[in-house]
């Protein structure tokens, strides 16, 4: 929306980004199945702008399990408000952990949780 735009008419790379941590967030509860918060964002490439009006995809994938923390690669692609081919305008690692109701780091297989 143009509300989320700079000056120059193309969106903000802050929106982008939180597009790409919801995606994560979910695709890293879809593996772990408990909560999980983003802990870092490693090696975030922005390609190209994204203009209002694109179609914005995210897509991902397990780089790196670990004991609590899950590594999720993203990348982002948009399909032009012209119908052009789609590009990557973004890609980056994010680091996920799971935690308990306690906000603590939560233990967890791939068959569930660790007790």
């Amino acid at each position: 929306m143009p509300a989320d735009t700079n000056p120059n008419g193309d969106i903000f790379g802050g929106w982008l980004l939180s597009q790409m941590d919801v995606a994560g967030g979910a695709h890293a509860y879809q593996a772990t199945k408990l909560r999980v918060v983003t802990v870092a964002i490693d090696a975030l490439t922005f390609h190209q702008p994204v203009k209002v009006g694109d179609e914005v995809s995210c897509y991902c994938e397990t780089v790196h399990r670990g004991t609590t923390s899950i590594g999720v690669y993203i990348e982002t692609w948009v399909r032009r408000r012209d119908g052009s081919a789609s590009k990557k305008v973004t890609e980056g690692k994010f680091t996920y952990v799971a935690i308990d109701g306690d906000g603590k780091p939560q233990k967890w297989t791939d068959t569930g949780v660790e007790q």
